[in-house]
């Protein structure tokens, strides 16, 4: 009993001495055992996680460098077809500026004829725009002096028939009136009221004869520029046709002379055909001629081929005959190739003779426009003072 008493009281003692409950201590246990393996499950999860992570960003990155050269390439690419684009537009620049230059160049290749026609038109156009504007500002002015009269004219027409009352009321005298026409009513009532002071009815006078005499005189002054600018732009229009009909003069001067030189030279060069004609055609009796001793050799050359055995021997007869076949063949050679360089003198001539002629053609025809046509049409401008 004490024994068991004993054994008993070893727990209790054991709790009161402060030593490990086992039961504690199994639990501990268990959650460092858990704790080991939940350590190890998180460890190999973070790496499973962080390999995966780390593969994914990986990829992402790869994906990233992909795209950034596929855009790079593409941007490339396109930078390429826009210097290529820009490189072609400048070419296209340059042709239509040069079509653009080459449109100006016939407005601006015109001979002195051309231009002097050209600035009588400005000329005569620009006389005819500041007489135009000239005959509205004497219209104008026309149209101010007939206002100003007739303000004269009225105010002579009201002063006549004031005149006329006032002389009518001075000759009147008290027994100048019949009882029976005096006028009993107008005696009483009051007078009435004036339409005008005699200051008023004086500057009236005053405005309608200053308004008379500043028109006279803007009328003298136009009447003098006008003289002064019809005299003017008659001498200007005068002076431009004296210079067109120089300028006509000298291109037909110019064209005669030209013409003139074309068929001296269109003389020289039909002389020149001729006279080729008539070499080639020496030259062929001379090849046609020389063929005949040049069979003569050769045939002779082909007899003595025939000689019998020892007498086939190179003799100074056969040389000479062999020299004479080469002079003869160097001779029509020559001739045949002056002959062949004579057509193509020929043809040269021919196609000089051909250009002359269609100068002279062009030539011909502008006299006949310049010293005909255009003659006949200027010889009735006459420029009148007006």
């Amino acid at each position: 009993m004490s024994g068991t008493i004993s054994r008993m009281e070893g727990p209790l003692r054991w709790r009161k001495v402060g030593g490990p409950n086992p039961v504690d201590v199994e639990a501990t246990r268990i959650r460092s055992e858990r704790l080991s393996a939940d350590s190890r499950r998180l460890l190999a999860e973070v790496d499973k996680t962080s390999q995966r992570v780390q593969q994914d960003c990986k990829q992402r990155l790869e994906q990233r460098v992909r795209d950034i050269q596929f855009l790079r390439e593409e941007l490339e690419r396109r930078l390429e077809e826009v210097l290529e684009e820009i490189d072609a537009l400048v070419a296209f620049k340059t042709r239509v500026e040069r079509a653009l230059e080459a449109c100006w160049d016939p407005l601006r290749a015109c001979d002195e004829v051309e231009k002097e026609l050209l600035r009588e038109v400005e000329v005569f156009e620009g006389v005819a725009s500041l007489l135009q504007r000239t005959l509205e500002q004497i219209v104008e002015q026309i149209r101010l002096n007939r206002s100003a009269k007739y303000h004269l004219e009225k105010d002579l027409k009201d002063k006549f028939q004031a005149k006329s009352i006032d002389d009518s009321c001075t000759l009147m005298t008290n027994h100048s009136l019949n009882p029976e026409h005096r006028p009993k009513e107008l005696l009483l009532r009051p007078t009435p009221r004036m339409a005008v002071s005699p200051e008023e009815w004086e500057g009236l006078s005053g405005i309608n004869i200053s308004r008379a005499e500043q028109e006279k005189a803007n009328s003298a002054s136009l009447r003098a520029l006008v003289d002064s600018l019809l005299e003017q732009t008659a001498c200007d229009m005068r002076s431009q046709l004296r210079a067109t009909a120089s300028a006509f003069q000298r291109k037909i001067q110019e064209t005669k002379t030209a013409k003139a030189q074309m068929e001296e030279h269109l003389a020289g060069v039909q002389c020149e055909l001729t006279s080729q004609k008539r070499n080639m055609e020496a030259l062929e009796v001379a090849v046609a001629e020389k063929l005949i001793p040049l069979s003569v050799a050769q045939a002779r050359l082909s007899a003595r081929t025939q000689r019998p055995g020892a007498e086939l021997c190179y003799d100074p007869a056969q040389s000479r005959l062999l020299a004479e076949v080469q002079e003869l063949t160097a001779h029509i050679n020559k001739m045949r190739k002056a002959a062949d360089l004579s057509v193509v003198v020929q043809q040269s001539l021919v196609r000089c003779q051909l250009e002359l002629e269609k100068n002279m053609e062009v030539k011909a025809s502008s006299l006949y426009v310049d010293e005909v046509l255009c003659g006949q049409h200027r010889e009735p401008t006459v420029i009148h003072h007006f």
